[in-house]
Formats: C-alpha cells, sequence, structure tokens
C-alpha cells in the first residue's frame, strides 16, 4: 500500500451518504465547539481548547460529506439502479468499535492538521504572543494515533 492509498483509506476511505452518521458527526463538532465556546476567557487559547475547536471543523467538515449523495447511480439503468439497492449489494458499515475510532481519528485529524491556523490567531491578536502551536499539533497526533489503532485492532478481529 502506498502512502497516498494509506491516507486516502484514513480520510476518505468512508466518505458515502449516510445521514445518520452525519447527524452524529455534526452533533459532535458542535459538542467539540461548545467546549470551545464554554470554556473560561482565561484558558480558551490553551492547547485543550484549541484542540477541540480544530476538531470540531474536522468533524463538521466530514459530517458535511457524509450528506451529500453518492453519485454511483448516475447514467445507470432503472434496473441497474435497483440493483444497487439490493442487500448484497450494499456496503456493511464497520462495528461499533471501529466506528468509535473512525470518529476518534477524524477528531483528531483537526489539531494534526490545522494547527497552523493558530499562526492566523496570532496575526489577528498581537497579544497573543505563544500560540501552543506543538501542544495542539501532539494531541491531534495522539487521538489520530489512537483511533487508528483501534481501527486496526477492530478490523483485525473480523
Amino acid at each position: 500500500m502506498s502512502i497516498r492509498e494509506f491516507f486516502l483509506e484514513n480520510f476518505a476511505g468512508d466518505l458515502e451518504y449516510h445521514p445518520r452518521r452525519a447527524a452524529l458527526y455534526v452533533v459532535l463538532a458542535l459538542a467539540a465547539a461548545s467546549f470551545w465556546f464554554f470554556s473560561p476567557a482565561e484558558s480558551k487559547f490553551s492547547a485543550i481548547p484549541l484542540a477541540f475547536a480544530l476538531g470540531a471543523i474536522t468533524l463538521l467538515t466530514k459530517g458535511i460529506f457524509l450528506l451529500r449523495c453518492s453519485s454511483e447511480g448516475l447514467g445507470l439503468y432503472e434496473n441497474d439502479l435497483a440493483a444497487l439497492s439490493e442487500q448484497a449489494n450494499r456496503k456493511h458499515l464497520p462495528s461499533l468499535p471501529a466506528q468509535a475510532a473512525q470518529i476518534l481519528q477524524d477528531f483528531g485529524t483537526g489539531p494534526l492538521l490545522l494547527w497552523p491556523l493558530l499562526n492566523v490567531g496570532k496575526d489577528i491578536d498581537q497579544s497573543w504572543s505563544d500560540p501552543p502551536r506543538l501542544h495542539v499539533f501532539a494531541m491531534g497526533a495522539t487521538f489520530f494515533l489512537l483511533g487508528w489503532t483501534i481501527r486496526r485492532l477492530t478490523t483485525a478481529e473480523q
């Protein structure tokens, strides 16, 4: 497996139309954003609330992508389209532990990939001289690797 296939599988491997999972992702994104929003003003720009804010961005983004309809049925005849919806041709969802690990991994993707946005905050507010970039990145990497490990362990059991 190439590095490109690895990242595609981990970041976008399960982006298919699924409104219930999308609702779960949006609710979790709102909960993570609420943690940042309701943090005390003196700790709002510390590592943990910022990691929750960046994680909320990725959960909300994935929730939006899970709400989009798939285009796999475009151009098919009615019989072929009906065959796609048969029980044997449907893609099965992973187990509950694997889904929870995927959510943890998606949450960790925010701080892992979006930590450079903290430099924008530093540019906007000059009093914020030392954003916790390394701490936020390390928290994102930890969540991502923990979710990835749990996903690998749960899929190996099946």
